[in-house]
């Protein structure tokens, strides 16, 4: 697929077959978006796979509001950001997130965005808990690392 047809083809999809997503065709995604370009070549953002179900399911629950969908993902791949090495560090895992997508598509493969940074695990809660805090603790995000998205990926149902 030329990258127009990947581009033309893109969207976001939210509902996935059961069928599990290759190890190696993760890596390949990976790899693909750490070519992403940063800020003064910071090569700030870094990259999480989660494939265990009972994990995404648990994830699939840091918001009451845009999240639930994930719980039928084959594999999730959250987007971090060091943000000791720039303050572009938010740019650079959105620039990051786009290239998985890109990735993701150019794989036969569906994906979709959930925002984590800034967002509350409540929509009616704006100023409690947040779903950053829960992603953190959940999957034992290091300090000094922030969680910015995570990408839902798999087979999608057509």
């Amino acid at each position: 697929m030329d990258f127009l047809e990947v581009i033309e083809k893109r969207h976001s999809v939210r509902k996935f077959t059961d069928a599990p997503v290759e190890k190696e065709i993760l890596d390949a995604i990976v790899g693909v978006a750490r070519t992403a370009p940063s800020s003064r070549n910071s090569k700030s953002t870094e990259f999480l796979i989660v494939d265990d179900k009972d994990t995404i399911v648990a994830m699939s629950q840091m918001r009451d509001s845009g999240s639930a969908f994930m719980k039928d993902a084959a594999a999730v791949i959250v987007i971090l950001g060091d943000e000791s090495k720039t303050d572009l560090w938010v740019d650079n895992c959105a620039i990051s997130a786009t290239f998985t997508q890109l990735a993701v598509t150019a794989m036969d493969l569906g994906s979709c965005w959930v925002h984590i940074n800034g967002r509350p695990r409540l929509k009616a809660e704006p100023d409690g808990a947040n779903a950053e805090d829960y992603i953190r603790e959940l999957l034992g995000i290091k300090d000094g690392l922030r969680a910015y998205c995570a990408i839902a990926i798999g087979y999608p149902v057509v």
